[in-house]
């Protein structure tokens, strides 16, 4: 999330929670109190859901960074070898004494 939608979200919640209030101490007694239940229940609960997509989304990225640092490890462990005077690429058949080399 961008840190515009963010505001944005969160700026919504608060403002209808204070919405829920103004209309309590506007509107008649019955009306204002069923409009004000309404409209804090609508703002606290964006509010969560907005939190818990926060916390989602950290856990997503913490776990992309954590693949992306197993693969670079991955790859550091199986680059050839660079010492000089070793060769890459060809791996040399066991050999036993007076006997010539076996292909497995």
């Amino acid at each position: 999330m961008t840190r515009r939608s963010r505001i944005v979200g969160f700026g919504s919640a608060a403002l209808l929670v204070v919405a829920g209030g103004v209309s309590a101490a506007v509107f008649s007694p019955g009306l204002g109190e069923d409009l004000a239940l309404v409209l804090i229940s609508l703002g606290t609960i964006l509010a969560v859901s907005l939190v818990f997509l926060e916390v989602g989304l950290s856990e997503d990225r913490e776990r992309a960074r954590e693949e992306a640092e197993r693969a670079r490890e991955a790859e550091r462990r199986h680059k050839p070898s660079e010492e000089p005077g070793r060769r890459t690429g060809r791996t040399r058949l066991p050999r036993v004494r007076r006997q010539p080399r076996r292909l497995h």
